[in-house]
């Protein structure tokens, strides 16, 4: 997810279980330790908190962080003890796939269609 709209996903999460909580901005600002302009700024999407204050505002708001960064379940390990998700691949495969995280969705897709091509050609005699 890019950083624009994470900021943007992560300050109406915010918002909304503020709402919920039926707290101010300014109530919420100060039991997290920041300045109320600051505060608004995250619920507005215009900037992105630090670690340590997004942590005070997922205990503020009873969030935990996975879903103040709207992290679905498929993207988050249960603990750090838990295998990766491309645990059962092979070396090269794991390497691929951690390559490809990287990748704009443009280029994923254009790798998918070179490897459909790959997939429906015919063997080699």
């Amino acid at each position: 997810m890019e950083a624009e709209l994470l900021s943007k996903s992560l300050g109406e999460v915010a918002r909304v279980a503020r709402e919920r909580l039926g707290l101010t901005q300014a109530q919420v600002a100060r039991q997290t330790g920041i300045a109320p302009n600051v505060y608004g700024r995250i619920e507005r999407g215009t900037m992105m908190p630090a670690v340590p204050t997004l942590r005070r505002l997922a205990l503020v708001l009873g969030l935990s962080a996975d879903a103040l960064l709207t992290l679905t379940p498929d993207e988050v390990a249960p603990s750090v003890d838990a295998p990766t998700p491309e645990g059962d691949l092979s070396p090269e495969l794991r390497r691929t796939v951690r390559m490809l995280r990287g990748w704009k969705t443009g280029r994923v897709k254009l790798l998918n269609r070179i490897l459909r091509s790959i997939e429906n050609a015919p063997d080699e005699p």
